[in-house]
């Protein structure tokens, strides 16, 4: 892992009135992170994101972005950023390129007609760049919006929902191009997502927030093996199976059965163990697949935050 801290967060505070929306938030995202942003609806996501882009002021704490700090630093800093928040805006009756064109000059970059042309190429637009913008598909729109923010090359990318509303084609063009974004161009990404599959798949680093407040940080790979998991076992004789486990401690790592099919909760450390002991008493174990999710490691995590 990169030590380069892009952002850099600190009790980060935002207050409206009684309610605290965001409650003393700590997060650090490294140069090349694919940094996921979790939490269920009214975490504080939305809020932070906004501080980040300084579109609202924090109530206290401190951000840190570039190595620099955020508000003296406003305009350098946003130099280097690109976002979509929420879902992209465009002028519906004018073409791909023009919308890119426009937008390129309102930004103040010089960016040359070859650069419009470059985005859309890789957002996979460039064959629908005379396309007028009302005939695109939603996921058309998002990749659109991607072209938009790496107009004037930004270090650093938010982006809000991504692939909210698209249909499973749609939410693949994202998941790739934010890949191809991250391995093949070095950006950092900082996306926010309630799909959590989508974050499964993409993200080296997650937070997970809930009423505000971080409740864990880390890899994505560390978090998920530190957790048991859940092994779905294939045997011959279920019925067979089921008494022979009974009286042994594995019982208690027992959830359910489908079929063939049983299902344990248990310690990665211990399928060897448990599949050798079936083996031994003539049960044919056909398949150990293990089965294990951000979804599932996701909603017991926020659950035990909320009691």
């Amino acid at each position: 892992m990169n030590s380069e801290k892009v952002i850099e967060v600190t009790g980060l505070t935002k207050k409206y009135k009684k309610l605290v929306a965001v409650n003393n938030l700590n997060l650090n995202v490294y140069k090349g992170d694919v940094f996921g942003f979790l939490g269920p609806n009214g975490a504080g996501k939305s809020t932070t994101i906004r501080m980040l882009l300084t579109l609202i002021k924090p109530t206290s704490g401190s951000i840190k972005i570039f190595g620099q700090e955020l508000k003296p630093n406003r305009s350098n800093i946003l130099s280097r950023i690109g976002a979509i928040v929420e879902k992209p805006d465009f002028y519906l009756y004018l073409s791909a390129r023009k919308n890119l064109e426009i937008l390129a000059k309102i930004s103040g970059k010089e960016i040359s007609k070859d650069k419009i042309t470059e985005m859309l190429e890789l957002v996979g637009l460039k064959d629908r760049e005379n396309s007028k913008v009302k005939t695109f598909s939603h996921g058309m729109k998002q990749r659109l919006g991607i072209a938009q923010t790496l107009l004037h090359d930004p270090e650093l990318i938010i982006l809000d929902e991504p692939t909210t509303g698209l249909d499973p084609q749609g939410m693949k063009e994202i998941r790739d191009l934010i890949i191809f974004l991250s391995r093949e161009k070095g950006k950092t990404i900082f996306l926010s997502s309630h799909i959590l599959r989508e974050i499964e798949l993409i993200a080296t680093r997650m937070i997970i927030l809930n009423k505000g407040k971080t409740v864990i940080e880390g890899t994505v790979e560390d978090l998920l093996n530190s957790e048991s998991l859940k092994v779905q076992i294939e045997v011959n004789d279920i019925t067979k199976t089921l008494d022979l486990i009974k009286p042994t401690e594995w019982q208690l790592n027992y959830r359910s059965t489908e079929k063939s099919k049983i299902i344990f909760e248990i310690e990665k450390s211990k399928i060897s163990g448990l599949t050798k002991f079936l083996i031994n008493n003539d049960i044919e174990v056909s398949a150990v697949v293990p089965i294990r999710s951000l979804e599932d490691y996701f909603l017991r995590i926020t659950e035990e935050s909320s009691k």
